[in-house]
């Protein structure tokens, strides 16, 4: 963790002549912005993997016909298919996923007093007036919603929000699209997949719980990654 330290303390100084105190808060959000240039790849390959998806729904359909009355002959065939075609049903989880070692880093080092036996200076940086290891607590413990602090996490959910709502109509929109023939839940393409689907196009909203309890830093990592993969699902899949 030291090593990760040392490369934020490193983006920060050079970022300070432009962001003065706030320089390591704008280290953080170009770190963040690293780790997606970095996944970016993966996130093309996703988007192609759903599109393929998407294209295969035609052919599901004609499953659900052939075997509306055997929901494990309709399983087994899709799942058949899919590996025919080389199209992953829960593609598009893998760029999410690399995320979460620099999620849990900065996640650690901004709730740790100390690294390596020495003070964690990092501690001691802010973004305008809320310190980057507090969290939305001690913002409202140390002058309220519309304190200093609390005016940076005002402003942060109020970011978060926007982005939860775009891709919430956005998700609905594309489910929509893609939505196969209808079918009773036995006829699932994967198991507990109806489920997961019900609920996706509310999880962005769920951001907002993460960026209240979380330090102020990875809550920062967060708000940039979440806006980063509206954008970038954005261009996608148009």
């Amino acid at each position: 963790m030291s090593v990760f330290a040392q490369l934020v303390e490193r983006l920060a100084e050079l970022l300070q002549p432009l962001f003065h105190a706030s320089s390591a808060a704008a280290a953080i959000v170009l770190f963040t912005m690293l780790v997606r240039l970095l996944v970016h790849p993966l996130s093309r390959a996703a988007a192609r993997g759903q599109k393929a998806k998407a294209a295969l729904q035609p052919r599901i359909a004609e499953l659900r016909k052939k075997h509306a009355k055997d929901p494990e002959k309709l399983q087994k065939a899709v799942m058949a298919l899919h590996a025919e075609e080389k199209v992953s049903p829960l593609s598009g989880c893998l760029p999410s996923l690399l995320q979460l070692p620099a999620f849990f880093l900065l996640y650690h080092l901004f709730s740790n007093t100390t690294i390596g036996g020495e003070a964690n200076g990092l501690l001691s940086h802010q973004l305008l007036a809320a310190p980057l290891g507090d969290r939305w607590a001690d913002a409202l413990g140390d002058g309220g919603p519309l304190g200093g602090a609390g005016l940076v996490y005002l402003a942060l959910f109020a970011l978060v929000a926007v982005v939860a709502a775009f891709n919430y109509r956005r998700t609905r929109r594309t489910m929509a699209e893609n939505a196969p023939l209808p079918a009773a839940g036995p006829n699932e393409q994967v198991p507990g997949l109806g489920a997961v689907t019900k609920v996706m196009p509310f999880m962005s909203f769920f951001t907002l719980v993460t960026v209240a309890v979380v330090p102020l830093a990875a809550a920062l990592y967060v708000v940039t990654s979440t806006t980063w993969s509206a954008v970038e699902r954005a261009v996608l899949y148009r």
